[in-house]
């Protein structure tokens, strides 16, 4: 076998690799989608009748972030690059569960202090998608990823001046998760029509 043959063939190898990445990540976008969707509805109407921390507002609050944690783990499953160093992704995790923690307690204070906690997790998260959104641009529907997590940040501020206001506006989560539902879904998008076009 030549030289120029077996350098063909790992970068078919390396192509079909990279093809079978890109449909995972289409499928936990659309995913991440569906369930953002779904939860967005469910919070705008428990929130907007909340006044204090009720038992369902709780469920909801929690359920997010290990929802989040779970998304990346997947990712991190799917990823074919076992080489590259995974420490963003996983410190993501741990602040996942740790938030979810951390809301499930704040919620027996206080909205306001929920808010806070919010606020300082989708600052803590948006740095990593962002990080993560640049490494897989590769594979490509990435731009929506990493402008989802530099408004994160952005976001995440203003819930953590919010809360320490003192304000319990807490329907402004469903907002930013609703804003997060339509960058994973354009990211789903655009990896369906690349996939499209490279198997065309």
């Amino acid at each position: 076998m030549t030289t120029q043959s077996t350098a063909a063939q790992s970068t078919d190898v390396q192509s079909g690799t990279s093809a079978a990445y890109s449909r995972s990540l289409r499928k936990l976008y659309f995913v991440r989608f569906a369930f953002a969707a779904v939860w967005v509805g469910i919070m705008f109407a428990t929130a907007a009748k909340a006044a204090d921390p009720t038992l369902l507002l709780t469920g909801l609050l929690v359920i997010y972030p290990v929802f989040d944690a779970g998304a990346v783990l997947w990712q991190l499953r799917a990823d074919p690059d076992q080489q590259r160093s995974k420490t963003v992704e996983w410190l993501n995790v741990v602040i996942s569960v740790a938030i979810a923690i951390a809301l499930g307690i704040s919620s027996s204070i206080a909205l306001p202090a929920v808010l806070a906690v919010w606020g300082v997790w989708a600052i803590v998260v948006g740095v990593p998608q962002l990080i993560a959104a640049i490494r897989n641009r590769r594979n490509g529907g990435q731009v929506a990823q990493m402008l989802s997590g530099g408004i994160s940040v952005f976001a995440g501020a203003g819930f953590l001046f919010q809360g320490l206001q003192g304000s319990g506006m807490i329907s402004g989560a469903a907002g930013y998760a609703s804003l997060g539902a339509i960058f994973f879904l354009v990211s789903a998008i655009r990896l369906s029509v690349k996939l499209k076009g490279q198997s065309a």
